[in-house]
């Protein structure tokens, strides 16, 4: 379990408040709101690259508030997926096991596996200037996977792709975290996937989480009446996509 607990972090003249918030283990949090209003923050914060005025992170019961990104266990997806241009698929998908000291055997059989499971044992010569953006985004996913975190990250991560693309990725996203049940956080400013994806929608305003709900919750709430048109289609569906 992961819990947040009083956390404050103030960047120049913003700050972000989450007062309190639980992750339960295998669960999909999406955390929701408008541009700007600290969601790529509050990740990042998580992740150990920005450092909170207050508050604590706890991981299993553990304080790892001040521990440095690497000491975390955690693996943290950017928007633009940050794949390295001069390494091929199979390098980078197994960079972080080979920063590990893992045996060369271990690592070959590890990356073999998850391109299976991610659908990229095509690419694994190729570089990612080579592949589309639904492609990098799944060399992304196995090389965050591959280490086993405790807590997956994931900056907007259909963001990049056209509609098509987009609705494709967020399908195989949650055909992926019920295969493998891993932990993840989700940021979106998108209520149809925050609606599609999420175990639990979180949303933040104003650099504050004002609500932490179930998806047939929150499009109800008046949290979501500024963006519930665009998923009004999925009304009548809603109850079966889960």
């Amino acid at each position: 379990m992961i819990a947040v607990e009083d956390l404050e972090v103030i960047l120049g003249t913003f700050k972000l408040t989450i007062p309190y918030l639980e992750i339960g283990s295998g669960e999909y949090l999406v955390v929701m709101g408008p541009s700007g209003v600290g969601k790529t923050v509050f990740l990042y914060t998580l992740a150990g690259f920005l450092k909170p005025s207050k508050g604590r992170i706890v991981v299993d019961g553990a304080d790892v508030t001040l521990k440095p990104p690497e000491e975390r266990g955690f693996a943290l997806i950017p928007q633009n997926y940050a794949l390295f241009p001069h390494m091929t698929v199979y390098e980078n998908v197994a960079y972080g096991l080979k920063v590990r000291g893992v045996d060369e055997g271990v690592i070959r059989r590890k990356v073999e596996e998850f391109a299976e499971i991610l659908e990229i044992k095509s690419l694994l010569d190729r570089k990612p200037g080579q592949l589309s953006g639904g492609e990098q985004q799944r060399v992304a996913l196995a090389r965050a996977l591959i280490i086993e975190p405790k807590l997956l990250l994931l900056d907007e991560p259909t963001a990049s792709l056209d509609p098509r693309l987009r609705a494709k990725a967020r399908e195989f996203l949650k055909d992926l975290h019920r295969r493998l049940g891993f932990t993840a956080i989700h940021v979106t400013h998108n209520l149809a996937e925050a609606v599609l994806l999420g175990d639990r929608v979180a949303y933040i305003e104003g650099g504050e989480l004002r609500a932490v709900m179930r998806p047939e919750e929150f499009i109800s709430s008046v949290w979501a009446r500024p963006y519930v048109e665009e998923v009004r289609p999925l009304l009548r569906i809603m109850q079966g996509s889960k």
